[in-house]
């Protein structure tokens, strides 16, 4: 990836920062380390029967889901729906949102971060379970709320 304030920022296919978290394999196609804090993006695999996210809000970004392949359930604060490819969804700021797999294939999607700053959270779960943490509620809090984020 060619990153310098003199170039524009290309991103190959495959490419980028994968964070594997608790089954949810996260591609960070760009970084807010590589866009100047603008926004962060990636391409997440979602196996069938995981929980990527229990419902929470975020107080200082907001994210936009998009499905490309697969059956994503949604949790969008009034219950869930599940959609497919096309389907959009924004999770802006204060607004709570959850995403699973309920189906039986794998889903794949994107997450646009913006601004950049929630992917240090999948970074720090990521160290925490390599270290040999357990993955709890109470751990997901705690990070969480480094990055202005509660459980809804």
């Amino acid at each position: 990836m060619t990153e310098t304030s003199e170039r524009a920022l290309l991103s190959a296919p495959g490419e980028g920062e994968l964070i594997d978290v608790a089954g949810v394999a996260h591609l960070f196609r760009l970084t807010g380390e590589q866009t100047g804090g603008r926004f962060a993006f990636e391409e997440f695999r979602l196996e069938p029967g995981i929980v990527g996210a229990r419902p929470h809000v975020h107080e200082q970004h907001d994210e936009y889901f998009y499905v490309l392949d697969g059956e994503l359930t949604l949790h969008t604060g009034d219950g869930e729906t599940s959609v497919g490819p096309g389907h959009l969804l924004a999770a802006l700021r204060g607004t709570a949102h959850g995403f699973r797999n309920a189906g039986t294939a794998p889903v794949r999607a994107l997450c646009l971060y913006t601004p950049a700053g929630y992917e240090g959270y999948f970074r720090e779960v990521h160290a925490a379970v390599a270290a040999g943490a357990t993955v709890t509620d109470e751990l997901l809090a705690e990070f969480r709320s480094r990055h202005h984020t509660r459980s809804y």
